[in-house]
């Protein structure tokens, strides 16, 4: 996106350097990741970072309304609702294609809201590993509040803790050795001092939670939440006698309500040129005369899962709860990332915390994946180089 900084890039670029940057990321804390690390960054130009933040602000002015739960209040499942819920979410993060309107220029179109955690610290060693290894321009950077590397991690380690004493809080997942973003769990825990656990492994007596520290029975007084409850249901496997809707003395460090009230239900809400018109496929009286200008997605779903790019009206007809799916118009990611073979598409994260000091949510980073294929996602661009996940250098 800035072309001298590109071919600076694609010039120097050695697999030798990138492979090393590999072992030196995955030494770190003794674990590789387990998806493809993006060969290179994507440096994005300074009006493109203001078209970010004007669209970010259209997204965050509606779901950080004070009654903005309310009206989402629907978004929740049956039997999938979490007691405890807070006022307002510890963690967001807004997901843009990387596109090109009309006019020709470059600009983001949201696709994606999350009121859910994702790799807040593989991202922080991530942008290390970067700089590390390759050059970065000077002035450029991941993170937009400022902050250093050591600034960023307490003010995850202050906004995760929240006070408690480590051994009392855990990051609850559903079988966390065997997630593919298992590094961000296993960098986490280390900077924090807590533990991963299996919600299989929690005990539930009472009120109150439990856990096994080190042989030892440990009360959990605050839980970092990373499941989904999607794959909690796919697990019937899994014995346990928790199953987060219970009523228990615990805070959380993202509550699980979030994830249904800041997602693809949110879309239709958000009036901005920065978001694609979206319906609830509930809502319309008749489809629209250029259905294959839009795309249907599930509200459920995770990682792109169950998404049609080619929905048809019968299609749409044959859906039996049609409350539970969106019709998106579609964006066109441009392939502006030039790289060795073909050039890569874009879409940006940002992300964003809430401490509970502060009037407004944080933006502190952001994660880009690059894809070849037709949607972005690992099933997309199997034998690719170039694509996967990385980060973005903004322009001062």
């Amino acid at each position: 996106m800035i072309p001298a900084i590109r071919r600076r890039y694609n010039d120097t670029f050695t697999n030798e350097t990138y492979q090393a940057m590999l072992a030196w990321l995955g030494g770190q804390y003794g674990h590789d990741p387990k998806f493809h690390v993006g060969e290179t960054p994507v440096f994005f130009p300074r009006a493109f970072r203001e078209h970010v933040f004007r669209a970010c602000k259209d997204v965050l002015d509606v779901v950080t309304d004070p009654g903005y739960a309310e009206r989402a209040a629907a978004a929740i499942p049956p039997g999938e609702r979490v007691p405890g819920q807070d006022e307002r979410p510890l963690f967001m993060q807004l997901d843009f294609g990387v596109c090109r309107v009309e006019s020709g220029e470059i600009v983001p179109q949201l696709v994606e809201v999350q009121g859910f955690p994702s790799l807040y610290y593989f991202q922080g060693l991530l942008d290390r590993s970067f700089r590390k290894f390759f050059t970065i321009p000077e002035g450029f950077s991941a993170r937009f509040d400022g902050s250093t590397y050591e600034e960023y991690m307490q003010l995850l380690r202050e906004t995760i803790l929240a006070g408690h004493a480590p051994e009392h809080v855990i990051l609850l997942e559903v079988d966390p050795k065997g997630q593919t973003t298992r590094i961000d769990f296993v960098v986490a825990c280390a900077e924090l001092g807590i533990r991963e656990v299996c919600i299989s492994e929690v005990d539930l007596e009472g009120d109150k939670l439990y856990y096994d520290r080190d042989g030892e029975r440990t009360p959990v007084k605050r839980i970092f939440n990373r499941v989904i409850f999607d794959e909690l249901k796919a697990r019937t496997d899994l014995q346990r006698k928790f199953n987060l809707i219970e009523q228990v003395d615990v805070e959380w460090a993202g509550h699980p309500n979030w994830f249904f009230l800041i997602s693809k239900y949110s879309l239709p809400f958000i009036d901005s040129p920065y978001v694609p018109k979206t319906h609830f496929l509930s809502d319309l009286e008749a489809y629209p005369a250029d259905l294959s200008a839009y795309v249907l997605k599930p509200l459920y779903s995770f990682a792109g899962q169950g998404v049609d790019l080619h929905p048809t009206p019968a299609t749409l007809d044959a859906i039996e709860r049609p409350e539970h799916f969106i019709l998106q118009r579609k964006v066109e990611y441009v392939p502006i990332v030039e790289t060795p073979d073909e050039p890569a598409r874009v879409e940006l994260r940002m992300m964003y915390l809430w401490p509970p000091d502060r009037e407004r949510p944080v933006l502190v980073n952001n994660l880009v994946r690059l894809s070849k294929g037709e949607m972005i996602g690992v099933r997309y661009n199997k034998g690719k180089t170039w694509v996967g996940g990385t980060l973005g250098y903004f322009e001062p």
